[in-house]
């Protein structure tokens, strides 16, 4: 039996994601305790001009790389690259001992974390979490490069990552990522065998679902239960009212040099019933019911998002552009979920499959609610107070849907972190 695959001891310990700074700070005292095994070093700055630190554990020739922080809003990923590189302290046999370093690039989007630092520093519940909310816009993430002929150049937080890949070479990267409600899944950009059971089984100890049918692989060729391969890009079908293509992605950029991209997600909120795979018993009343009520609550956002904007610190900020480019996809998106259950196949979704789209459509106005509600923190007087009150209305229904209607039940930070660790060494440990 590996080491991975042992039952979990439960160990103590405040239930508390680290920021970026306490992350950066216990890497330092790892640096500190195995001087000879741990190097630190900034690769990079961000847009906001705050370093982008990489640890090193072991040396090569051969390396993986695990990118921690792609976004700001999935504060599992920073704590989980530190929970693998203690993992990979704690056992020479998969640094050192075969001839492979690991490289930690802590957070790759350190100003969008130190937006969302308000909820690291009080208890993890939904409702701090969606008062203390930022997400980038879509193109304003870097994990993704610009599209052909845009004309615009990759963020300076894309460009280091690049150059880490370029002076490196991984013969394997891990993005860790934490979707907010449903369950864990794995994206590989070419299949690993074995991973796919080994990663079912450290679902297992976690205590959470494998999504068997998430929304964010709609389409994909998925070889076991809640592992998807990114299709080439010859493969990616019709128009897509997500820009998502995984070809212009930085988890394809290893690919150049033979390296594969596992991107773990693992949740925050639990919903068991992404995990079911049997057929639903309606898919297509409740798939037009999930449209008509991603757009009646988009509807109405898009209203309070010009009243918001008058009282807003930065009427054409990031958060703005966030919520603008929210608004802006979801009509495709409800045009996209009729055409699949209108199908011939359509009769044949899954639980999984129907209920993955019913939290985005509630996930989408909440997220979209939680960032107006920012905008107007700071706004004086009875107008912005009642405006207000009515934003603040919606983010606790969509909260209390989520909680009663889908059975969401919050993951610890232990089993999120545990689970990206176990993952990640085992996508090594199936590669090597």
């Amino acid at each position: 039996m590996s080491d991975t695959d042992r039952p979990a001891r439960p160990r103590p310990g405040a239930d508390r994601f680290p920021t970026v700074a306490q992350a950066v700070a216990a890497a330092r005292r790892l640096v500190r305790r195995h001087p000879g095994r741990c190097r630190l070093r900034q690769v990079g700055v961000s847009r906001g001009g705050r370093p982008l630190v990489l640890l090193s554990v072991g040396h090569g020739p051969r390396h993986v790389l695990v990118v921690g922080g792609p976004h700001p809003n999935e504060p599992s990923g920073v704590a989980g690259a530190l929970r693998i590189a203690r993992e990979v302290l704690g056992r020479p046999e998969l640094a050192d001992g075969r001839g492979v370093g690991w490289h930690f690039l802590l957070c790759l989007d350190p100003d969008g974390a130190a937006l969302n630092v308000g909820w690291l520093h009080g208890p993890p519940t939904m409702a701090r979490h969606f008062e203390h909310f930022h997400r980038p816009a879509f193109e304003e993430q870097p994990e993704w490069l610009p599209p052909a002929g845009s004309g615009r150049e990759p963020m300076p937080e894309t460009r280091a990552l690049l150059r880490v890949i370029d002076e490196l070479r991984p013969f394997l990267q891990v993005s860790l990522h934490g979707v907010d409600f449903g369950g864990t899944f794995l994206q590989l950009t070419r299949g690993v065998p074995g991973l796919a059971a080994r990663f079912a089984g450290s679902a297992a100890r976690a205590g959470v679902p494998l999504d068997v049918g998430t929304y964010d692989a709609l389409g994909w060729p998925s070889p076991a239960p809640g592992t998807y391969l990114m299709p080439p890009p010859e493969g990616r079908g019709g128009p897509s009212p997500l820009p998502d293509d995984p070809a212009r992605s930085t988890w394809s950029y290893p690919g150049r040099y033979g390296g594969v991209t596992a991107l773990l997600e693992a949740p925050m909120w639990a919903v068991d019933a992404v995990g079911d795979g049997a057929p639903h018993a309606d898919p297509r009343r409740a798939v037009h019911a999930a449209a008509r009520s991603l757009l009646d609550g988009t509807e109405e956002l898009a209203g309070l998002l010009e009243r918001v904007r008058r009282y807003a610190a930065e009427p054409d900020g990031p958060a703005v552009r966030f919520v603008e480019f929210n608004l802006g996809v979801c009509p495709g998106m409800a045009e996209e979920w009729r055409a699949v259950v209108d199908a011939p196949a359509g009769g044949g979704l899954s639980v999984s499959r129907v209920t993955g789209l019913e939290i985005v459509a509630e996930r989408i106005p909440l997220r979209v609610s939680a960032a107006l509600l920012r905008l107007l923190a700071a706004a004086g007087g009875a107008g912005a107070e009642r405006l207000r009150a009515r934003v603040r209305q919606l983010v606790e229904e969509h909260c209390k849907l989520l909680r009663s209607g889908f059975g969401a039940r919050w993951v610890p930070v232990r089993d999120q972190v545990d689970h990206h660790a176990r993952s990640a060494v085992a996508a090594f440990e199936c590669l090597v």
